[in-house]
């Protein structure tokens, strides 16, 4: 008994890892903030979602902008000013222009990667039944068994987050990327990556801390 016990207790750690693979959190990596940026706190941006899906726009510039809110920050997402589509280089400038915009911060999503990932195999035991003549009837019975290991290739969101301030014609003082490992939906991956970057911009000093 205590043999079954052991084997079943590998074969969970080893659903236990992959699933956690598979269930891995966001992170910001690549993060680059330019240290001759000193200036207040940015107080007034407007937020572009780069896609072409426009409700994916609407969904991550409002998520941005709700949480920028919590920080003192005067945000406006771009589809509202630009409902129909989005506006090319020009038509941000001249509305960072008009507005008064000390800042523009830009998302954008990236291809994804594919990166594998090698499931180690395991050995277990598994109850078959046979039948015996002499008695009569099935009796059951284990079986070693070998689960050879494998392949499994994981998909990363990744995504790009950009930040500009506007004044002496435009310049970026923070950029990075993030990456998901497996995410199942966008409702899961963007909450995640806007509370990190949001973290990110106030640890440095950019955007006031949240009040």
């Amino acid at each position: 008994m205590k043999k079954y016990w052991s084997i079943a207790v590998r074969g969970l750690h080893c659903c236990f890892f992959v699933l956690m693979a598979g269930c891995a959190s966001s992170e910001l990596i690549d993060i680059w903030s330019d240290p001759s940026f000193h200036s207040p706190y940015l107080n007034k941006l407007l937020v572009i979602s780069v896609s072409k899906n426009s409700t994916n726009r609407r969904i991550w510039e409002d998520a941005f902008s709700a949480e920028l809110i919590k920080h003192g920050v005067s945000p406006t997402p771009s589809y509202r000013l630009f409902p129909d589509a989005l506006p090319d280089t020009n038509q941000v400038y001249q509305i960072v222009q008009s507005n008064g915009f000390d800042g523009v911060l830009i998302t954008r999503r990236l291809p994804s990667e594919a990166n594998p990932q090698y499931v180690q195999g395991y050995s277990g035991q598994e109850q078959d039944m046979r039948y015996v003549w002499r008695r009569d009837r099935f009796v059951p019975y284990y079986r070693n068994v070998w689960h050879a290991g494998y392949i499994d290739s994981q998909k990363t969101d990744i995504r790009a987050i950009d930040l500009w301030a506007t004044k002496n014609e435009g310049q970026m003082i923070w950029s990075a990327t993030s990456e998901t490992p497996e995410p199942n939906s966008i409702q899961e991956v963007r909450p995640e990556i806007v509370k990190l970057v949001i973290s990110e911009l106030t640890k440095r000093r950019i955007i006031a801390s949240e009040r």
